[in-house]
Order: structure tokens, then sequence, then C-alpha cells
């Protein structure tokens, strides 16, 4: 009996999942299926009960209903709780279960690229104060960083998301991101600026100390200008389609059974398909 999966979201054409996984399907000889389900809000519910009913074995949610859809299922894991979202969703022992994925995702990405940075960075800077700066704030914390400073364009966002995640997160204004280029050893960038089609994110790396590590999350473009001057500047460039394959690792596991690996076959399909559009 086929395996069906999903990616759902409004709108989702857009969605690179179903090239990840099905590669994985293919790759394992498996019979299964995952497709993209463009599910508008006041929908979401029903298709819900249609995944608890057996329709589905599992899949992924993206914007808008990873807050809605954590409401809305049985069994949500720790990391779901705490991010307040959930991006992986499967059915075990006639309940519905969640996790969120993406802290993990960046993680992963990031041992991968940069091997051994936990034993060199102190400070973080993390640019942004949204859902993924929560999951990528919530991840690093879990890693036993001494200092993580949020920026947000809208100070009481940020001011918000660093006294929800505890110390060591704490906000800083807007206006002081260029100053905490050079105390930091990591800088991500979780706001969409700098991503094809918005505005480029203007931060000045003058004072980058040669190795810091700068992590953008945004994949479209694969090479963003800030992860260009990074790399003009002594920095580590590390770029944001990793996050996107390493976070799909464990909802594939948990869907299918069968760990996959994020490979540079693999990858190079994604950067073929992202430069083809």
């Amino acid at each position: 009996m086929t395996r069906r999966c999903f990616v759902i979201g409004h709108p989702i054409a857009h969605s690179r999942s179903p090239l990840i996984h099905g590669s994985w399907i293919a790759e394992h000889g498996l019979d299964g299926s995952y497709e993209r389900v463009d599910v508008p809000p006041a929908e979401l519910p029903a298709f819900i009960d249609k995944v608890r009913a057996g329709e589905f074995v599992g899949g992924n949610v993206t914007v808008p209903h990873k807050e809605a859809a954590l409401r809305l299922i049985d069994v949500p894991s720790e990391t779901a709780k705490a991010m307040g979202a959930v991006n992986t969703i499967w059915r075990e022992d006639g309940k519905l279960h969640g996790d969120n994925t993406d802290a993990a995702g960046f993680l992963a990405h990031l041992d991968a690229s940069a091997p051994g940075w936990g034993g060199r960075v102190r400070s973080v800077l993390i640019l942004g104060a949204g859902g993924a700066a929560r999951a990528i704030g919530y991840g690093l914390k879990g890693r036993g960083l001494s200092r993580i400073i949020l920026v947000n364009r809208s100070p009481a966002r940020a001011v918000e998301l660093a006294a929800a995640l505890g110390a060591p997160v704490e906000a800083a204004a807007w206006e002081e991101r260029n100053q905490l280029v050079s105390s930091a050893g990591l800088i991500v960038n979780t706001t969409a600026l700098g991503m094809k089609g918005q505005p480029p994110l203007d931060l000045d790396l003058a004072g980058l100390r040669p190795g810091t590590i700068v992590d953008d999350i945004v994949y479209v473009p694969l090479r963003t200008a800030l992860l260009d001057q990074a790399a003009r500047s002594g920095g580590v460039a590390v770029d944001g389609l990793g996050m996107l394959l390493h976070q799909a690792v464990p909802g594939f596991t948990r869907w299918f059974g069968v760990k996959p690996s994020v490979t540079p076959a693999l990858r190079a399909r994604l950067e073929a398909d992202i430069l083809g559009h």
C-alpha cells in the first residue's frame, strides 16, 4: 500500500519539498508519494481530520499553517510547544503527532558546513525575530552558547522573543547591528531581506573578524549579497539551502522508517531547480 505524504501551505506551488522527498523515495525504492496540497486557512481543520483518518501517513506544514496546525494535532513535541509551531506531522497509535525540525535542520547544516564551530563561537548575532529566529535561537541556546543577541526592525518583537527564549538570549536595537558584527563569532540572517524580490539586507560587515561564520537562511538566490560580502571580508559563508535539506530528514524517517542522507547529488538537483526558475 502506497504511503502518501504531503506538504501543505497557501500558496504552495513554490515548495521544493516534493523534489527532496521524491528523490529519497526513488533512491530507497519505496512505495510512497509526496505531494503539494494547497490548503486555504479555513480548510485546515478538515484537512487535518483527513490525515487523522488515515488518508496520509504524515507530511510537512508550511506558512501560513504552522501555528494553527499545532493547535489541531494531538501530541506536540516539546520542541514544537516551545516554538509555538509545527512543520512535521505523522500518525502514530491512532493519534497525530507533531514536531518542529527547523532548529535541528539549521544546526545539522551548520555542523556540516563549519565543523567544530561550537568550540570557536561564543557570541551570536541573529537578525530577525520571527518564527525562524525563534527556532534558531532555541537551537543555539541548547548548544550552550554564552551570548545570543537578537536585533529586529520592530524592536518590540525582539524584546518579546528574547524574553520568551530566556537567557542567554537578549535583544538589542536594530541600529546597533553594525557595531555588534565585530563581537560575533556567528551571524545569522533570518529575515527575508536579500531574498529574490525583497529589499537588500543593510548590514555593514566592515568590522567582521576573519573566520566569523555568516549564515543566511535565504536560499533564493543561492548566493545572497550578504554571503558574497562575508566571503570578501574573510568570513565563512553558509547558505540557506542546507537547512531546507536537513530539516526534511526527521520527517522522512518518521513516515518511511528509513533515514535518508543529504548528499551532494541531491543538493545539486535543488540548485539546478532554483537556478532554472
